[in-house]
């Protein structure tokens, strides 16, 4: 797994040894920052990475040079992970916490230009995270989501649902706040 762009293009991330999650694929994430190159102004953006994983998605935003990338992480390993790369590549915007996402969402007081969300496919609340996050109020009125998921869902019926991306196996569906 590498960084796709920005300041650390080309910078190896080499996840905690044992690793269970599944990471974005570098040809999904260059898809998908391909698409994102013509939405947002990287450098003027905020952004929130829920079930950060790697914090694949996060080193990626900020290697573009987002204002500040929040990585929200439950797995404790999967933080240690994130600190050791967030030390070792040296970025200074991304902050790590670990914490359960229904809890940040219930919580969380800042509001993003980007959300991101990428759940364990077999999540079995998966197709209420649309609802979760835009009902959340994380969003700013001219931000939007992305969540990845399965092929086998789809999200187009959705009343916030503006867009789908597929990159292979890997889906994003994009939605705008309520």
């Amino acid at each position: 797994m590498r960084i796709i762009g920005g300041k650390y293009r080309g910078r190896k991330i080499v996840p905690p040894y044992g690793f269970k999650a599944r990471p974005t694929t570098d040809f999904a994430r260059e898809g998908l920052f391909n698409v994102l190159n013509n939405r947002v102004d990287f450098e003027a953006i905020s952004v929130l990475d829920l079930f950060a994983g790697t914090g694949s998605i996060s080193y990626e935003f900020a290697s573009r040079g987002a204002l500040e990338v929040h990585s929200i992480e439950q797995d404790m390993k999967h933080i240690s992970g994130i600190k050791r790369i967030i030390k070792d590549i040296g970025f200074t915007n991304i902050k790590h916490v670990h914490i359960d996402v229904r809890a940040y969402l219930k919580t969380c007081s800042v509001k993003y230009d980007v959300v991101f969300a990428d759940p364990p496919y077999e999540l079995s609340w998966l197709k209420e995270i649309p609802d979760l996050v835009t009902g959340s109020g994380v969003i700013k009125d001219d931000g939007f989501f992305i969540l990845e998921h399965p092929r086998n869902i789809s999200f187009s019926g959705h009343k916030l649902f503006f867009e789908h991306r597929n990159y292979g196996g890997v889906n994003f569906s994009f939605f705008r706040p309520v």
